[in-house]
């Protein structure tokens, strides 16, 4: 009632020009959105994808991209369309508040995107791959899954590792079945008055029976130590790890020497320490003794 009071009359054909122009404003944005986008995504994620097959990558990697791709399409179709619709403003101001919600992110996120671009590396160097047995740290298993973030891996106590990508990417991994062939290396002590010759013999004999063992390399035993109580012959033999269990063939190289050894009377002495010196008793006068009554 305050404007008809005051004698201002209301005309609402004072607002159409500014109604227009918002409508076309946003009309505007909208189609140069869509065009850009469409173009853009149409044109870039094809670019993208086959730039990246053509040099090998792996396919999470190409998805990523592609994934990735997308979203910055999207985000350069926003900004773009705002220009050319006047909402500079607006823009400034959500690109200030984008940098700093991506700066605190960034931030609390750190750990999280080291692990992400670990397992980008780690899925495209390929140091490792499913069914690979690895050692890391003290730590061993079969490798399940690779994943962005992390690796999953089995015990051989059948347990589930999953381990974050950036502790793999930073640490010594020995991928123990990445060659065709693998040596298996076992210590046997005998007795210093055994026969080397004899012990040699045998070992070398026992392990070339054993299934999985190559014939070349040929199984060897040389002298590698002469310990306090044994000398140590190193029984070396040779095998395929992606066709033979490491530790199968070695527990029956073991097992089978132990036996020829006990066939042919080889000792494989104790630990033992020699004592020398004498040893003198002394009885003293007034020691606690039995007494009766």
């Amino acid at each position: 009632m305050l404007p008809l009071q005051l004698g201002v009359s209301l005309d609402p054909q004072q607002y159409v020009p500014q109604l227009v122009s918002a409508a076309t404003a946003v009309l505007l944005f909208v189609v140069v959105f869509a065009v850009i986008y469409l173009l853009g995504k149409s044109f870039m994620t094809r670019a993208v994808e086959e730039g990246l097959r053509r040099r090998g990558f792996d396919e999470t990697i190409i998805g990523l991209a592609v994934s990735t791709t997308v979203v910055v399409t999207a985000v350069v179709a926003v900004a773009l369309a705002a220009t050319v619709a006047g909402f500079g403003v607006v823009l400034a101001a959500f690109a200030t508040l984008g940098g700093a919600l991506a700066l605190a992110v960034g931030f609390a996120a750190q750990d999280l995107i080291a692990n992400f671009v670990a397992g980008v590396f780690i899925i495209q160097d390929e140091p490792f791959t499913v069914g690979d047995w690895i050692e890391w740290d003290g730590n061993s298993g079969v490798v399940r899954e690779i994943q962005l973030r992390v690796t999953k891996l089995d015990t051989f106590d059948n347990e589930l590792v999953t381990v974050p990508n950036s502790d793999l990417a930073n640490a010594a991994v020995v991928n123990n079945v990445a060659n065709d062939q693998r040596r298996v290396s076992v210590g046997f002590g005998i007795g210093y008055d055994d026969d080397i010759g004899q012990a040699r013999d045998a070992i070398v004999d026992v392990g070339s029976q054993i299934e999985g063992v190559l014939d070349d390399p040929e199984p060897t035993a040389p002298v590698t130590e002469l310990g306090d109580s044994a000398v140590v012959l190193s029984g070396r033999i040779w095998i395929d790890p992606n066709t033979s269990s490491y530790g199968a063939v070695r527990a029956k190289f073991v097992e089978a020497v132990k036996e020829r050894f006990d066939t042919e009377g080889i000792d494989m002495p104790y630990p033992n320490t020699e004592l020398s010196g004498g040893l003198e008793v002394t009885n003293i006068d007034g020691a606690a003794g039995a007494t009766s009554d």
